[in-house]
């Protein structure tokens, strides 16, 4: 994490609310919005307009991440006090916030739409820990911003939920993310078209306070360059690279066109393995909008979000997308791709020389860089999904790379022809002796992986025999690693996780939220935290999707409402 000149602690002592040290350097350092009444607008020449979120009529707590809070030096004791409802629901600033709403522009669905923002964010500021750690502290559904678009800026529970849950799941996943302190209910009711086909309903409403070290996106960069205002684009790169990559570049002050192009690399570096990971765990975002990309290579912006069950490549969980499935499963690695390219595009002029075109080569060189990187570490990562290291380079001829391309080529073949689920294959196959041949005789492993299938009378005698020939392919490359039945399930299980954040688990979760029961959301928050291991008792939160799911409101795919 990036360090201030703040002074740093040799210890933590957890701090009261009003103990925050607030810097608040965006604000201070980049140029703001003049304007200070608070209604829709064109924002120019500026990157956040100040903003004060909506005072509501009962605010309560839902939920608490008490690991978030001490990312930033909270006492338990203020995490639970009144005032920190008040806090962060927006009821109430401390003396040293300044909260603003960023303004920022963006590719949605691959075309430009322009000045977008935070038409429900506002960040109440940058708080300092004790480290020289910054986090940006940020409530999402408290209101009307300039960047609302003729919209409310509220949020309901359901998508709350949902994005309280999904920041801290992912994180002791282990994918990089934006995380969640709290979830807090307004005491409001809020108006919405779940599924925009003129069936609003009120709802209760609820905020989120999002946590991150920086919150800048792609589209912060892109709305200035579209205006062919490059100096303002400038003033954002050297403050990104100074602030929020400043581990990278120590005492940088004025970023060069080097810097630029390194720190580039850099965002499409943390890009790549930030995918990675979400195909890693069957993760799909939805909406990989440019102005969804952190700067960072976090997650951010979770709506209509979801987790492969049964294993389809082409599924994707929003609504909005069902038709070109822009942003399916197995296309989120070309969207990255496209959206680091819309940002070299955008900051091309400040690399670009009149005497020579070597910036152009090194952007093109990074996005080629990525291609190529990624089919290396997606064969890699597939590989350790599967307990297997990749060859040495001395081993490592033709024809064994392509076996290992064929052999994991092949699997997610089969795991299409017939309809599995993803999370549990992986961990049943870990259950599968494959080191002995009485571990792949007929019949010794379909009882294993019997319950992960969807439809078992899509099983045919072709598939069984398929299935048992890639075994049989994997027994023999596992024995290559040398590695015991209990090594490789252990390998296994510490990288494919047991516990995921299905849909229908969220909605049965909200459904009780909806009614007053937070017991639910309080389950899932406990279980998540551990992910890999087996928890006694919660075998229900590890089980495939009920049929009842398949496709009810909430439990599939899910429109970009909130």
């Amino acid at each position: 994490m990036n360090k201030t000149t703040a002074s740093i602690t040799s210890a933590k002592k957890p701090i009261s609310l009003n103990d925050l040290c607030f810097d608040n350097r965006f604000v201070r350092e980049l140029p703001g919005d003049p304007e200070t009444e608070n209604f829709c607008r064109q924002v120019e020449g500026a990157y956040y307009s100040f903003v004060k979120p909506a005072v509501t009529v009962n605010p309560s707590l839902v939920a608490y991440s008490s690991s978030v809070a001490s990312l930033f030096d909270l006492s338990d004791d203020s995490g639970k006090s009144e005032q920190f409802v008040r806090v962060f629901s927006g009821n109430e600033l401390l003396p040293s916030m300044q909260p603003f709403s960023m303004c920022y522009g963006g590719h949605q669905f691959g075309n430009w739409a322009g000045q977008l923002g935070d038409g429900r964010a506002i960040n109440l500021g940058e708080v300092i820990n004790q480290h020289g750690e910054r986090w940006y502290l940020q409530l999402k559904g408290a209101g009307i911003t300039p960047y609302s678009r003729n919209a409310d800026g509220l949020a309901v529970l359901r998508s709350s939920v949902r994005e309280f849950l999904c920041s801290e799941a992912m994180h002791y996943l282990g994918v990089p993310t934006t995380r969640a302190l709290s979830l807090t209910l307004t005491g409001d009711t809020v108006v919405r078209d779940m599924f925009y086909d003129g069936n609003a309903k009120p709802e209760l409403g609820a905020v989120v306070c999002r946590v991150a070290p920086s919150f800048t996106r792609f589209g912060n960069f892109q709305l200035p360059a579209s205006r062919g205002d490059i100096d303002l684009v400038k003033k954002l790169v050297d403050y990104t690279i100074t602030t929020d990559f400043s581990d990278s570049f120590p005492g940088i002050v004025e970023p060069t066109k080097d810097n630029i192009l390194q720190w580039y690399q850099e965002v499409s570096e943390r890009t790549l393995e930030m995918v990675l990971h979400w195909m890693r765990v069957g993760f799909v975002h939805g909406v990989m909008n440019t102005d969804n990309m952190s700067i960072l290579g976090l997650t951010i912006d979770y709506g209509p979000y979801g987790w492969l069950e049964n294993y389809d490549p082409t599924w994707t969980p929003n609504t909005t997308d069902a038709s070109n499935r822009r942003y399916r499963f197995e296309h989120q690695p070309q969207i990255a791709h496209w959206n680091l390219l819309q940002l070299a595009n955008t900051i091309l002029p400040l690399v670009d020389d009149e005497n020579s075109d070597e910036g152009r080569k090194v952007l093109e060189a990074t996005l080629n860089q990525f291609a190529e990187n990624y089919q290396a570490r997606h064969l890699v990562m597939q590989l350790e999904k599967l307990g297997l290291k990749p060859l040495a380079e001395e081993q490592a001829i033709l024809e064994e790379k392509q076996s290992d391309a064929v052999l994991i080529k092949d699997l997610l073949t089969l795991l299409q022809s017939v309809e599995t689920d993803m999370t549990l294959f992986y961990r049943c196959l870990a259950e599968v002796d494959v080191m002995s041949s009485r571990g792949l005789t007929s019949g010794s492993y379909e009882s294993i992986l019997a319950d992960i299938y969807y439809q078992p009378d899509q099983i045919t005698e072709e598939y069984s025999l398929q299935l048992h020939q890639w075994l049989e392919r994997y027994a023999k490359r596992c024995e290559s690693e040398g590695l015991t039945n209990i090594e490789r399930k252990q390998i296994m299980n510490a990288i494919n996780p047991l516990y995921v954040l299905r849909n229908y688990l969220s909605q049965t979760a909200i459904d009780k939220a909806e009614n007053g029961d937070f017991s639910g959301v309080e389950e899932l928050m406990e279980v998540l935290k551990t992910p890999y291991t087996e928890q006694e008792g919660k075998s229900h939160l590890a089980e495939k999707r009920p049929e009842w799911a398949r496709h009810r409101a909430g439990c599939s795919m899910l429109s970009c409402s909130s």
